[in-house]
């Protein structure tokens, strides 16, 4: 979890007393125990009780969002929900009558912001074999919710991330630097700095019209997507914030950047989103550019959460497979 100096496990102990400890903030049964099953920004537990009682525990990492950012994430499930463009999950209010709880602990510097959801049962999609009729779901739902944030009438103040090139390659980059990322050699770092030159130059000429650039999920990947009778649930709405729409693609197929399916995925999304909404040819012809500027965003991601298994696993070779689609990609835009 990145923005804690803590080494990961020492943090994690302290989070998982955190967890147990903030149970009574909740209606939830006394003999209620909390399973850490997610870090990444977050810490997410599992909360279970005999008797069939389960919810999902999000405990916010410091300094990532506000108070108000989780009101506003929280406002957009609400409507989006209400408005049946797409399911997403509930969760609890306090027993204070907030959905929003804060808690501290000796060992932590700060308090933590924590939302209790309900526990959506379903499955993802499999991700291991074809994976075009998941995508073409997922351009729906992406289409689905970028109709929505064209319309919806947002509270006031509004407050989001933001996931434009500043966001990724300015002074002070959400996920931290890529140069710092592991295995950026020199030959990498070349190859990149002008990858990262020619994202900002086409993304400067695209421009954040409303109708490209608006309030998008951000993380809309087969993981997110929980499939049971009822329908399709979207969920993790942690990242959502102000970006480009085609980022939702981007976003889509995070870590797979390289995948021989990548062709045919963005092929069925399309279609499933241009069911819902017009996309002129002009905002296709961008795709790639958004897919090479996540590539690079998770690139910074890794080197700056390096301390987690995740980034762990995923560090060999990602740097120099970034700079050979970097380099693949900068033949097809020159």
């Amino acid at each position: 979890m990145a923005g804690s100096d803590m080494p990961l496990q020492q943090l994690l102990e302290h989070l998982q007393k955190l967890a147990e400890k903030a149970l009574t903030l909740w209606d939830v049964p006394e003999d209620a125990t909390v399973r850490l099953i997610n870090v990444s920004e977050n810490a997410t537990y599992l909360v279970e009780a005999p008797g069939g009682y389960r919810s999902i525990l999000r405990i916010h990492r410091e300094n990532y969002h506000t108070r108000r950012a989780i009101e506003c994430e929280l406002a957009w499930l609400d409507a989006l929900g209400a408005e049946k463009v797409v399911i997403t999950p509930g969760y609890y209010r306090g027993r204070n009558g907030d959905p929003i709880q804060q808690e501290r602990i000796d060992g932590l510097p700060d308090p933590r912001f924590m939302v209790l959801f309900h526990f959506v049962a379903g499955t993802a999609p499999d991700e291991t074999g074809d994976m075009r009729d998941g995508f073409e779901e997922l351009g729906v739902i992406a289409a689905r919710c970028h109709e929505h944030a064209m319309h919806w009438e947002r509270p006031e103040p509004f407050e989001r991330l933001t996931w434009d090139v500043e966001a990724v390659f300015g002074a002070e980059p959400t996920w931290g630097d890529w140069r710092d990322a592991p295995e950026v050699t020199d030959e990498v770092k070349d190859a990149l700095e002008e990858v990262e030159r020619t994202i900002r130059s086409r993304l400067a000429s695209y421009g954040k019209a409303p109708e490209r650039y608006n309030l998008i999920h951000a993380d809309m990947r087969l993981a997110n997507l929980l499939i049971d009778d009822n329908g399709t649930r979207l969920i993790d709405f942690d990242d959502c914030g102000f970006g480009w729409f085609m980022y939702d693609f981007a976003a889509a197929i995070s870590f797979i950047e390289d995948s021989p399916q990548i062709p045919a995925l963005k092929e069925a999304w399309l279609k499933g989103y241009r069911s819902v909404r017009d996309l002129p040819e002009a905002d296709e012809a961008e795709i790639d550019t958004f897919i090479m500027l996540r590539r690079m965003a998770l690139l910074a991601w890794i080197g700056s959460h390096i301390e987690a298994p995740e980034p762990q696993a995923l560090a060999p070779g990602f740097a120099a497979t970034t700079a050979r689609l970097g380099q693949q990609w900068l033949e097809t835009v020159r």
